[in-house]
């Protein structure tokens, strides 16, 4: 057994418990050894009354009643003396019964005894049905013999299992008692045989040889008997066999047993006075004895009690003593021992995992306070615990100094993140201005590529800031259309063009989310496009449920594995502290700590028939009625309302479209997402929001572009007006709005708006 590792406590325990133990277990023994004879021998009289009498006035009525059987089996009519004996017979083992199911008999008996009583219980039930057999005369004088000394056979057992006292003189002195009873019975058996003989005037085949087997152990019984009583007892039943009646019934018995018929001359009367007074003698012989062993048992039982309490007073006291000595020896080891633990664990457990907390909140920690000295002795003990106090210290330094490292970690990412986003922020004003300028329609497509990957771009760059625990830089002030929102995170991902938008339903989101949501939709997009295969397409879908908006994102991947899937929705459904050991799945960290600042809900979830479908509830208090959109200002004048699409999306093709599935299905006209008014051969007409949109026109190939500008391709003058028409009209309406913009005062933006306007604003 090692017990290297068990506590100090249960150490100094062992120490003591083992000789204690030891002590308590030999006291326990003796005491129990002494205990239960005395119990035994107070039970003795529980058992004589509550057993020995009622058994025994059950035995003498069987023993009348089997006697009456007999003689009416022997003769042709039934007997009125035998229906009262039965009469007297059930009330003695009503009596009986009662005694035996009582408690206070069961709990004096031991184990031997209560089965001896089932058995005899058992016994006594067959009763009515032996009777019945008597009076319908299926059994002989022979048979009603057998049924009532089975009977009694059973309750002399049950008396032997009483003789069960610790004292050997006393248990003896039962046994033989027990003996004279079972050699009364067989003398009831003789004269229940004779008495049918001499009814019936002659002895059945066998009759005689049973009465003279009888007779012979009832004699046998006796003498072994009376040779196990105490002299003064065995002087007693000496006197009692050398009485008148002992001596003419043991001479009628010599007759009998000579005798091979029933002899002509034999007096009766003689038989029946003679056997009644030998059985009524020994029947108080028994009685008698029985008393005087139950007297002579209480006490013994008393004296055993006596030195019980004596011994087990003084084995009780060494014990008290010993565990004394031992508490007072072990108390101070355990009480400085369990002081240093204590120390150590509030340490560990809760004063250093504040003080981290502190320091992670910007609070100021003094290092001595919060590892103060503690004194434990001068001993071994005191000198761990002044080893201790050096290892608190030392760990709140520690502490201190992670912290201030993760913060200083922290800062270098967000000041590397803020000057991305300035950088990208500044890319994407030149690139807005090089779109203003150009006029080539496929130099135009390249430059929003790279629009594109700018935008992408500022997207990691908030990424940085998240991981920094800050928040990004963007920001509106006003509703915006859930499926801007939408059209917002889609133009963000590198594979834009394998997104379908299917059905979304109306709604608005408040401004001061819009940023979030955008970008928290844009990596479940994006994780979407890279986790499937590229041929697939990604499904985008919005409805109203009860408690906010839900956004569903489904790819036809190969999905995740069912403990994969739990571990991601665990991570998705809390804000946890950056690891940067843990740097598979920055995504999700950004989807958490962006889901946890506006209370969204995010889940992943098994897609039938295949894929992850990733699924956005965001709450009631961050979703409004969607934003209305009006028809132009007659003025030419462009307000704020107007321009809410150029502010979530630079790449939207068609304003707040919501076929079931229109990526799967695209029209002929349907190109990749470019900003509205830059790339288009054909001007549509004005939308709700006041904003045109052009559509560029794709067919069945990509067309190349032309090599030498010396061979243009030949158009008729008819398609060479409509499309310098359109581009004239786009280019003028272009520069019309942004002067009229720039004309207007500007109004005050919240702090986290975007740091320049898109191109979609400048140009629609």
């Amino acid at each position: 057994m090692n017990t290297r590792d068990w506590p100090i406590r249960a150490k100094l325990t062992a120490l003591v418990v083992g000789p204690v133990t030891g002590l308590l277990a030999l006291w326990i023994f003796a005491t129990t050894l002494t205990f239960g004879p005395a119990l035994d021998l107070l039970a003795a009289r529980t058992l004589l009354y509550d057993l020995g009498r009622p058994g025994e006035s059950v035995v003498a009525e069987l023993q009348r009643e089997r006697r009456l059987s007999v003689v009416q089996l022997a003769g042709d009519t039934a007997l009125p003396a035998l229906a009262e004996q039965r009469t007297r017979t059930d009330q003695a083992v009503a009596e009986l019964r009662r005694r035996v199911d009582g408690e206070k008999l069961r709990d004096a008996a031991d184990d031997l005894l209560d089965t001896r009583l089932d058995q005899l219980v058992s016994a006594l039930d067959a009763l009515p049905a032996g009777r019945g057999f008597i009076d319908s005369r299926k059994v002989d004088r022979a048979g009603a013999v057998g049924l009532y000394s089975g009977m009694i056979g059973s309750a002399f057992q049950a008396f032997s299992g009483m003789a069960t006292l610790p004292d050997a003189e006393l248990n003896r002195e039962a046994l033989a008692l027990t003996a004279l009873g079972r050699s009364r019975e067989l003398l009831g058996q003789a004269d229940a045989l004779l008495a049918g003989a001499i009814t019936a005037g002659r002895y059945a085949e066998g009759e005689h040889e049973q009465l003279v087997r009888t007779i012979e152990n009832q004699r046998f019984l006796a003498e072994n008997a009376v040779a196990d009583l105490p002299t003064a007892e065995r002087a007693g039943y000496q006197r009692l066999t050398e009485g008148e009646g002992f001596v003419r019934l043991r001479a009628l018995q010599d007759t009998l047993v000579r005798a091979r018929d029933l002899p002509a001359g034999l007096d009766v009367r003689a038989w029946e006075t003679s056997y009644a007074a030998v059985s009524q003698g020994l029947r108080d012989f028994e009685l008698r004895g029985a008393d005087t062993l139950t007297e002579r048992s209480v006490p013994m039982a008393v004296r055993i009690l006596v030195r019980l309490a004596a011994a087990g007073v003084l084995g009780l006291l060494a014990i008290v003593v010993c565990v004394l000595v031992a508490l007072r020896v072990g108390r101070s080891l355990d009480r400085r021992l369990t002081g240093v633990r204590t120390a150590a664990l509030e340490m560990a457990e809760h004063r250093l995992p504040d003080v981290v907390a502190r320091l992670r909140r910007g609070e100021e920690v003094d290092v001595a306070r919060e590892a103060p000295e503690l004194d434990h002795g001068g001993d071994e003990i005191g000198q761990v615990g002044r080893a201790f106090n050096e290892v608190r210290r030392t760990a709140v330094q520690a502490a201190v100094d992670e912290v201030t490292l993760r913060r200083g970690l922290n800062e270098v990412f967000l000041n590397i993140a803020r000057r991305s986003q300035g950088l990208v922020h500044r890319q994407l004003a030149l690139l807005d201005r090089l779109e203003r300028r150009t006029e080539d329609p496929d130099e135009l497509a390249g430059l929003f590529q790279v629009d594109h990957l700018a935008t992408r771009l500022r997207r990691h760059a908030e990424d940085l800031v998240i991981l920094a625990g800050a928040a990004p830089g963007r920001g509106w002030r006003n509703p915006v259309a859930a499926v801007d929102v939408v059209r917002g995170a889609i133009s963000e991902v590198e594979s834009y063009d394998r997104v379908d938008v299917g059905e979304v339903q109306p709604a608005g989101v408040l401004g001061r989310a819009v940023g979030d949501v955008i970008h928290l939709l844009a990596e479940l997009i994006e994780n979407a496009t890279v986790f499937s295969p590229p041929g697939t397409r990604v499904d985008v879908t919005g409805r109203s449920v009860p408690g906010g908006y839900t956004i569903e994102i489904t790819d036809r991947g190969l999905g995740m594995s069912p403990p994969a899937l739990a571990e991601a929705n665990r991570k998705l459904s809390r804000a946890p502290e950056f690891d940067p050991t843990d740097s598979a799945r920055l995504g999700h960290f950004v989807v958490a700590r962006l889901a946890a600042r506006h209370g969204v809900r995010v889940e992943l979830r098994p897609a039938v028939p295949g894929g992850t479908t990733a699924v956005v509830l965001v709450p009631s208090d961050l979703v409004t009625d969607e934003p209305a959109l009006g028809p132009a200002p007659t003025d030419g004048a462009v307000g704020p309302d107007d321009r809410r699409m150029a502010k979530v999306t630079r790449l939207a093709t068609v304003p707040r479209t919501r076929s079931a599935r229109p990526g799967r299905d695209r029209p002929e006209s349907a190109v990749l997402p470019l900003p509205a008014g830059r790339t288009s051969s054909v001007e549509t007409p004005a939308d709700g929001d006041g904003l045109p949109r052009r559509v560029r026109r794709r067919g069945p190939a990509a067309r190349p572009r032309p090599v030498a500008v010396d061979n243009p391709a030949y158009r008729t003058p008819e398609e060479a007006r409509r499309a310098m028409s359109a581009l004239q009209a786009g280019t003028a309406r272009g520069r019309r709005d942004g002067a009229r913009r720039a004309a207007e005062p500007s109004s005050p933006e919240p702090s986290a708006a975007p740091d320049h306007p898109t191109a979609t604003e400048r140009d629609a």
